[in-house]
C-alpha cells in the first residue's frame, strides 16, 4: 500500500527519470502542482503518459475516478488510489484501462507504516543514489456535471520484497531500469506486463524512520524526511516492568525489614520482650516463692477465725478493722460476722490466686496461660458457700 509520497520533482525531472528525456514532450496544466514532502490521495502530481507526437508530461490528481462514474457524484480520491496488480485485468474499473491507459509515476520516496501495538511507525523508502523512484500506474479521465474534465491516476501495487515485508506486506510496483519503463509505456501486449508487476528486489532501496507527524496531510517540509532514532527496546513498558524485578537476597531482606522485638503476654496488663525473658522468668521466681510462703502462714488463719466467729468470741470488747470497716462485740450479728471473715479472707485469695497464676506461666513459658481444669473449682468456689455450709 502507497497512500503517501514525496514528490518535489520539476517536470523535466519526471521526463529524465522516466528515460524521455530526449523525445518531444507536451507539458498539460503544470500551473495545478505543487512540490511537496507530504504528498496525499488528492494532490496534483506530474504523471508521464504516451501522446499523439511522443510524451505528455500530465498533472493529475492521485485517486483513480473511473470515466463511468456519475456526473452528479462526488469524487472519493482516496477510494482508489492503490490498485492490486493481482486483479487489475479482472475489475472493471481497470481492465478497461490496460491496454491504452497506462502511465508513469516519478517520485522522490514513499512512505510506509510500520504497526507497532496500538501506535504506527513511518519509515521513508527510496534509493540510496537518490535518483527517483517510478512507479508503475493507471489513469482515466471523468467529466463532472459542470462539463469539467478531470484527470486522476492510481498506483499499482505488489506484494513486499523480502527486503521490506517485516514493515508492509504491500510495495508499489518499482520500474527500475528503462526496458522495464519501455515496456509498460509502449508495449501493446498484455502478455509482457506480468513479469513489470513483481515485487522489487534490488538492494539499492533503502528506507529509515520518520516523525510521525507526517500523518498530518498539513505537515509539509524537509522535516518529514528527516530521520529521528527509534527508543531501544529496553525502554519498553514491558522491558520496565521486568527490569524493576530484583531478586531477593537475605541482605536486602534484613534493610528493608527491621527486626523489633516480639511481644507477648506473659501476666496480665504486662508486655515483655523476648531479651527480657530470663530476667522476667528469675523476678516472677522469686515472687512466686515469697507468696507461696505467706500463703502457707494465712492457709490456717480462716478456720480459727471462722471458729471464733462461731463462738461469738472473736474481738469482744475489741474494735476489728477491716478495711475501712469497724466492727464490735456480737451485737454485729450474723451480718456483720460475715463481712469480718470475707475481709480477713480477701487478701488471702487474692494472694492465692497471684501464686496459681505465676506457677501456671511459669510452667507454660511465654506460649500462654495453661488452662486450668473442671479440678480446680473447690478452690475457687465463693466465700458465701464455704461460709454457710459450714454452719
Amino acid at each position: 500500500m502507497c497512500g503517501r509520497a514525496r514528490c518535489t520533482l520539476r517536470p523535466e525531472d519526471v521526463r529524465r527519470a522516466c528515460h524521455r528525456h530526449g523525445s518531444t514532450a507536451r507539458f498539460l496544466h503544470l500551473e495545478c502542482y505543487r512540490p511537496s514532502y507530504n504528498v496525499a490521495p488528492g494532490s496534483y502530481m506530474p504523471v508521464l503518459r504516451r501522446d499523439k507526437d511522443g510524451v505528455a508530461v500530465h498533472c493529475m490528481k492521485w485517486g483513480l475516478v473511473p470515466g463511468f462514474t456519475k456526473k452528479t457524484d462526488k469524487p472519493d480520491f482516496f477510494k482508489m488510489f492503490n490498485a492490486r496488480s493481482e486483479s487489475v485485468a479482472e475489475k472493471a474499473s481497470f481492465r478497461r484501462l490496460l491496454p491504452k491507459n497506462r502511465c508513469l509515476v516519478a517520485v522522490d520516496g514513499f512512505y510506509e507504516w510500520k504497526k507497532e501495538g496500538s501506535k504506527k511507525q513511518p519509515y521513508y523508502i527510496h534509493f540510496k543514489d537518490e535518483r527517483p523512484l517510478v512507479f508503475a500506474a493507471l489513469f482515466d479521465s471523468w467529466q463532472n456535471s459542470g462539463g469539467e474534465t478531470l484527470y486522476t491516476f492510481t498506483i499499482l501495487t505488489t506484494a513486499s520484497s523480502s527486503a521490506l515485508d517485516w514493515l508492509h506486506d504491500r510495495m508499489p510496483v518499482i520500474l527500475g531500469d528503462k526496458d522495464s519503463v519501455d515496456t509498460w509505456l509502449d508495449d501493446p501486449s498484455a502478455s509482457k506486463l506480468q513479469p513489470l508487476l513483481a515485487p522489487y528486489e534490488k538492494s539499492d532501496l533503502v528506507w529509515y524512520p520518520v516523525t510521525s507527524a507526517i500523518g498530518k496531510l498539513s505537515f509539509d517540509g524537509p522535516e518529514c524526511i528527516q530521520q529521528i532514532p527509534l527508543k531501544a527496546s529496553q525502554n519498553s513498558l514491558i522491558s520496565k516492568f521486568f527490569s524493576a524485578k530484583q531478586p531477593k537476597t537475605e541482605e536486602r531482606d534484613k534493610e528493608t525489614i527491621p527486626a523489633g522485638p516480639k511481644e507477648e503476654p506473659l501476666l496480665e496488663g504486662v508486655l515483655v520482650s523476648d531479651s527480657n525473658d530470663d530476667e522476667i522468668k528469675q523476678v516472677d521466681e522469686e515472687k512466686a516463692e515469697a507468696l507461696v510462703g505467706e500463703s502457707s502462714a494465712i492457709a490456717s488463719h480462716p478456720e480459727s477465725v471462722k471458729k471464733e466467729v462461731e463462738e461469738g468470741t472473736y474481738g469482744e470488747g475489741e474494735s476489728v478493722e477491716t478495711g475501712g470497716l469497724e466492727l464490735t462485740g456480737k451485737s454485729s450479728g450474723r451480718k456483720r460476722d460475715y463481712e469480718l471473715f470475707s475481709a480477713q479472707e480477701k487478701p488471702w485469695k487474692q494472694q492465692q490466686s497471684v501464686v496459681v497464676r505465676l506457677q501456671d506461666d511459669k510452667s507454660c513459658g511465654k506460649h500462654g496461660r495453661k488452662k486450668q481444669g473442671k479440678g480446680n473449682s473447690k478452690e475457687t468456689q465463693s466465700t458465701l458457700h464455704f461460709f454457710f455450709d459450714e454452719k
